[in-house]
């Protein structure tokens, strides 16, 4: 299979940033964010070579990675995984709703 792309929505990039700001500001020190984005990263870099390591969801061409405490909702299309939200898994889930 073919390397996909992946690309962050502008949603995903501040659920993000919120992540890593929440983590650096109560550690002082950015070294745990920086560990999550790397795990975030990597598994991502797999799930853009081999699409189907994602759970699936009740939604066509959406699945979830489970990374830690997070859940990353991505969508598959030909030539792009496009990651639509970063979800703390320790939320309510009635609350979840993916939006491409």
């Amino acid at each position: 299979m073919a390397k996909r792309e992946v690309v962050w929505t502008d949603s995903s990039q501040i659920q993000l940033h919120k992540i890593l700001t929440y983590f650096t500001d109560r550690n002082r020190s950015n070294h745990y964010s920086k560990k999550l984005y790397k795990a975030f990263k990597n598994q991502l870099a797999k799930a853009a070579i081999n699409p189907e390591i994602g759970i699936k969801t009740k939604v066509q061409n959406i699945r979830g990675l489970i990374i830690r405490d997070y859940i990353l909702f991505y969508e598959l299309s030909e030539n792009k995984l496009m990651v639509l939200k970063v979800w703390d898994s320790r939320q309510n889930p009635d609350i979840l709703s993916i939006r491409r």
